[in-house]
């Protein structure tokens, strides 16, 4: 009797740990329709105070992690896969790329100046430096960049004191030319980020991102919904990232090493 008692209790505990485990369901954000703070931004009206404004609800964090299920297009080769990604603030991107049957595929270590990817299925490996980007994106991409895409934040270069603001109802635009590039940024009535667009038509280069379906996620407003499509010339690369788990500032683990067995990309 006193076993089975005991027996229940261990079912009870290891029930209770699993539900404690389980990843915390994401809560969808219903985003201001009106302009938020627009009084205190009309006040003082000046460049500062915009800026400002913008700078103060862009997401601030020391580490990062996310799944998301995604639709990858490089050059035409489609594929579904799951990215798992983790973050140390300006100093690497982490991810690991699965399957649909979840075996990873690819693994790949990305910092401020050098680009790493294992490749398992074919195990083999791409060892580079960050220029490397700029097969599929225009020089203007930087580590921040990416970083900053990945988690709904505004390219740091572009929330500058040479934009021209305008507004489009309660939306607020940045335009402007950066380095021989012309972008676009538009921010929603929050001062969030739903659009970002750069081009250069002589270089034929051009990068453009769309975030919606906000959710909230350790106290911090995301996208769950980021479209990335980049083309440099003839290259292009397309990631549809619908995240599914997000969290912020817990202890991480960035596991990555290249098997011995394996061989340089061609």
């Amino acid at each position: 009797m006193r076993k089975n008692i005991l027996n229940k209790m261990a079912m009870v505990f290891c029930l209770v740990a699993l539900v404690a485990c389980k990843s915390k369901k994401l809560v969808v954000v219903n985003r201001p329709t009106t302009m938020v703070d627009s009084a205190a931004v009309n006040e003082e009206n000046s460049l500062r105070a915009r800026l400002a404004a913008i700078r103060s609800k862009q997401v601030t964090f020391n580490t990062f992690s996310g799944k998301a299920k995604t639709k990858l297009d490089i050059n035409g080769n489609d594929n579904d896969v799951t990215l798992n990604i983790r973050i140390a603030r300006d100093q690497k991107i982490w991810i690991s790329i699965t399957a649909i049957v979840g075996i990873e595929v690819a693994r790949a270590q990305i910092t401020p100046d050098s680009i790493i990817v294992v490749n398992r299925l074919q195990s083999v490996y791409l060892k580079k430096p960050f220029s490397y980007v700029y097969t599929y994106a225009s020089k203007q991409v930087n580590f921040k960049t990416l970083q900053a895409l990945l988690v709904g934040n505004a390219i740091p270069e572009m929330v500058n004191s040479d934009a021209d603001f305008k507004m489009e109802g309660a939306n607020t635009v940045l335009s402007g030319n950066l380095q021989d590039i012309i972008y676009k940024l538009l921010l929603g009535p929050d001062m969030k980020v739903t659009q970002t667009n750069l081009s250069n038509q002589v270089a034929r280069q051009s990068l453009q991102v769309a975030n919606s379906v906000f959710i909230q996620a350790d106290n911090r407003v995301i996208p769950s919904q980021i479209d990335i499509l980049s083309t440099a010339g003839d290259k292009k690369i397309q990631a549809n990232l619908r995240y599914a788990q997000a969290e912020f500032d817990k202890p991480l683990e960035y596991p990555f090493s290249i098997p011995k067995s394996y061989e340089p990309a061609n």
